[in-house]
């Protein structure tokens, strides 16, 4: 619990603000949202902020490089309410995420271990795109839905990718209807893995262009280093935040 200590030490807006190349408008929003304790006034209705408050400014900065800015805020606003188990929670929440994007890794470079043509059945009855047989499969390949199925996203959303050039299905000269060969699909599992790790579409598009021509790994190891990279800042930046605001839960 943070511990209501009065300090002698009087700090104007701006004193806090240049502490921390921030505007004297950023540091009253942050009262504002309750990213810090409330002000005292002078008699004027000027603000004067303590120690404390820089504390809690400090605190809050170094959680947003680990946690995010909406969370950060979430959390010192917590704090400054007495609900610290709150704050706790929060703060938990963001290290789950961080250990299932840590997963989600792992997952990519399984799958791009392990590169050989997904197996795909061969039509059988109820397997067309409006149906949602086990196999979903067109001669060679996946309809769509099946497809989205298997990687619980929308069809909508492997259109998009197409779109972007993640995927290139062929269309059935018979019916039009999309049909994603072995190729696609493990370029669709990739690219849906990527997504996780939060690459956007026109990183990933190169990435998976790259990995059809060279027939290899080697364009996609760049980008799971900085990703693996990433992650441990991020780790690491969640240290930082934890101390900075245990010391202002200790009022020191």
């Amino acid at each position: 619990m943070r511990k209501n200590l009065q300090s002698t030490e009087r700090l104007r807006p701006v004193d806090l603000a240049r502490g921390h190349g921030l505007s004297t408008q950023a540091v009253r929003n942050y009262e504002a949202v309750g990213v810090l304790p409330p002000a005292a006034r002078t008699p004027h209705g000027y603000r004067t902020y303590t120690s404390l408050h820089r504390g809690a400014l400090r605190a809050f900065l170094a959680l947003v490089s680990g946690h995010g800015h909406r969370t950060a805020t979430s959390i010192m606003r917590a704090v400054n309410q007495g609900a610290v188990e709150r704050a706790f929670h929060l703060i938990d929440e963001s290290h789950a995420q961080l250990l299932d994007d840590r997963r989600t890794l792992q997952a990519v470079e399984s799958a791009l271990r392990d590169l050989e043509p997904t197996s795909v059945s061969e039509p059988g009855p109820g397997s067309g795109p409006g149906f949602g047989g086990a196999a979903g499969a067109g001669p060679g390949g996946m309809f769509i839905g099946p497809l989205a199925q298997r990687l619980g996203i929308r069809p909508a959303t492997l259109r998009a990718w197409e779109r972007a050039g993640l995927v290139r299905p062929r269309r059935d000269p018979l019916t039009g209807y999309r049909v994603y060969g072995a190729d696609d699909v493990r370029d669709a599992r990739l690219a849906h893995q990527l997504r996780r790790g939060g690459y956007p579409l026109e990183q990933i598009a190169p990435l998976l262009a790259q990995l059809r021509a060279a027939g290899g790994l080697e364009p996609l190891e760049a980008a799971l280093c900085d990703w693996r990279g990433r992650l441990n800042t991020r780790g690491r930046a969640m240290l930082t935040g934890a101390a900075e605001l245990e010391a202002y839960l200790s009022g020191t």
